[in-house]
């Protein structure tokens, strides 16, 4: 099992301290953990004397690719998003000093009195983020990627989680929904993606929404974002309140000129596709957090990615063999409503 303690060998911190009074100058300051991410990296506050406090972002450069964070937070803070700024880099080394973008996430905050507000700035933000054309030096988040992120729903979500094999019918059946669904996702027109637009990762400030954890951006399908932002791993909300949502960014979208569907029907089916595929990812990925990475507490949130999961296989036919597996492995009784 790979744990933080594996990852974050104990030399480490003093590694990191030594290269902050080197990049400092001997002055004095404090260093207070922050929390961590699903990732293999970690965080703390760091408060020079008589300074503004900073931010220091610890990523084994085993696990993480700290170059291409680097040059994601420039090219998004060049087009006006508001991101952590590296003012110093130990790329060899895996250490980065970013500007301290606060403690107020959106997940903190987000009610039903002020998501109205904070939802449209996070869409105009994205509408921004969607709108950068500078991406030749991105990877693409092409069919190959997609298929093998879906196939952690199998292996680590049944098969190790729920310790279920299928049989031989319905594991075909399973295959082959998986694949449909990533045809279904490739077909959509492609934007820079953030790949991780979700409250969790959104910062309430002065000039919001701060941006975090966007160092996997790739080109991707344009409704990835938006799906991500509406339908969270950690905050659940009405269908109508999120199709309403979904509306005011497919307008602003559309006024922007990015390549969204005139028909909003469309538009936001192909937002549910590309839902079920992140969230039957999810499930894949918060299994393998528990039972590989030791990180027990992400899977609580199942049941709110296996609704999201069934609700939408209920509204396509073409999805039935979908429900039928997860009625299988849920042991529920299927339930019928409207489908396309």
């Amino acid at each position: 099992m790979k744990t933080s303690d594996t990852i974050f060998e104990v030399s480490r911190r003093g590694q990191l301290e030594a290269w902050l009074r080197l990049i400092l100058d001997d002055r004095d300051f404090t260093l207070t953990d922050l929390a961590a991410d699903a990732g293999a990296r970690r965080y703390f506050r760091i408060k020079p004397s008589g300074e503004d406090s900073l931010v220091v972002m610890d990523a084994p450069v085993a696990h993480n690719d700290n170059q291409q964070f680097a040059f994601v937070a420039n090219l998004l803070a060049s087009h006006g998003l508001h991101v952590p700024k590296v003012s110093h880099a130990n790329l060899k080394d895996g250490f980065l000093l970013l500007s301290d973008l606060g403690d107020e996430t959106y997940l903190k905050v987000l009610n039903n009195e002020n998501a109205d507000k904070l939802f449209d700035d996070a869409t105009t933000a994205l509408i921004k983020l969607q709108s950068i054309t500078e991406l030749d030096l991105l990877s693409r988040y092409n069919a190959g990627l997609m298929s093998e992120e879906l196939a952690l729903f199998d292996n680590w979500y049944i098969q190790q989680h729920l310790n279920i094999t299928l049989e031989e019918n319905a594991q075909s059946s399973l295959n082959n929904v998986l694949k449909l669904i990533t045809e279904r996702c490739m077909s959509q027109p492609t934007v820079l993606t953030h790949r991780d637009y979700m409250p969790r990762n959104l910062m309430v400030c002065e000039e919001n929404p701060g941006i975090l954890d966007f160092q996997d951006a790739r080109i991707g399908p344009i409704s990835y974002d938006v799906i991500s932002l509406f339908k969270d791993a950690f905050i659940s909300w009405e269908e109508e309140q999120v199709l309403d949502w979904t509306i005011r960014y497919w307008e602003k979208a559309r006024k922007a000129s990015l390549p969204v569907p005139e028909d909003f029907g469309s538009f936001y089916e192909d937002v549910e596709w590309m839902g079920l595929q992140r969230h039957l990812k999810v499930l894949g990925i918060f299994s393998r957090l528990k039972h590989r990475d030791g990180k027990n507490h992400y899977i609580l949130d199942a049941p709110r990615f296996l609704t999201y999961a069934r609700n939408v296989a209920m509204r396509y036919n073409a999805l039935k063999p979908l429900l039928l597996i997860l009625d299988q492995i849920e042991g529920k009784t299927r339930q019928f409503g409207h489908t396309f």
